[in-house]
């Protein structure tokens, strides 16, 4: 049921129907005052420094939108970065370390966006916490260099550069109306990069099979069409869904998979079942500009 909802409810936000377009419209009031507190919150809000250079990379929508791999292909041109987010979907609460030199804890205390980038980036200290305040403040006690914010545009009380991934969606209302959680505020200045532009995906797989079924658990996995190879069925999960033995044992037995082909977000869930995965490898090509952007505001930030 879980998962029917939130496959409705990326269609209603990205690819609506004509009976979701007029629930849209129904909702408008409600789209206007989220929007409106938003925008407010905004204002009132006073950028403050924390002694270190942070980068956030953000978007305005709800849902995936490349994120983490763009994140990790910026941190790879410092010496020492750290990676703050929230941790979705994890089995934790508050502020944990998740890596500093070694990794030191599990997916499930983690969460996958924070182990992805444990295991991506080795020279990488690597934060989850809902405040992130406090997470950059870790991250400066810990001698980092700079911080990446994953998903940090809202939070308009830290002073950052933000990076702004630009999504595309018919339906341009704020939420509930729409995908938007804010807008492009007056004075707001941002970096706005788009996939074509200011990145190219590059996409692999890894130990391919004659029968491979898709199973992954990211927001709108139609995203992943363009870059598939021949797959006999294609199976969804909610986001940051953790998988059990079983269900996967049951897709294997059901389908007659040969492979499970998993993004590299799913792989550090399911890797310790020791099933045969086949893995799509994404890495991003980045435009010179967008480094040189990132490079020179950290560097100025540190002087």
């Amino acid at each position: 049921m879980k998962r029917l909802l939130v496959q409705w409810g990326e269609s209603y936000l990205y690819h609506p129907t004509l009976a979701q377009k007029r629930l849209s419209l129904f909702l408008l009031p409600l789209s206007w005052l989220y929007c409106f507190i938003a925008y407010i919150r905004y204002r009132v809000s006073t950028p403050r420094l924390f002694g270190i250079p942070v980068v956030s990379i953000g978007n305005l929508t709800v849902g995936g939108s490349g994120k983490t791999p763009l994140t990790i292909e910026l941190a790879k041109h410092f010496h020492r970065p750290a990676i703050v987010l929230r941790g979705y979907g994890r089995q934790s609460r508050g502020m944990v370390v998740v890596k500093d030199r070694t990794i030191l804890c599990d997916t499930l205390i983690s969460g996958d966006e924070a182990m992805l980038y444990a295991m991506s980036l080795p020279h990488a200290v690597v934060i989850v916490s809902e405040n992130r305040e406090r997470g950059i403040a870790e991250a400066k006690s810990m001698g980092c260099e700079m911080v990446f914010l994953d998903d940090g545009y809202g939070k308009h009380q830290i002073k950052k550069l933000d990076v702004v991934i630009d999504v595309q969606t018919p339906n341009t209302f704020c939420l509930p109306s729409g995908a938007y959680r804010e807008r492009l505020w007056n004075g707001k200045k941002v970096t706005m990069v788009r996939e074509g532009e200011s990145f190219t995906r590059h996409v692999t797989v890894q130990n391919s099979t004659s029968r491979m079924v898709l199973v992954t658990a990211i927001a709108r996995p139609e995203r992943l069409d363009p870059y598939l190879p021949e797959v006999s069925e294609k199976i969804y999960f909610e986001d940051h869904h953790f998988f059990t033995s079983e269900e996967l044992n049951a897709i294997i037995s059901r389908t007659g998979a040969t492979s499970l082909l998993v993004t590299q977000k799913d792989f550090v869930k399911i890797a310790h079942f020791n099933f045969n995965l086949s893995i799509l490898e994404l890495s991003l090509e980045l435009d010179e500009r967008l480094i040189t952007t990132v490079k020179d505001y950290v560097y100025a930030s540190q002087n």
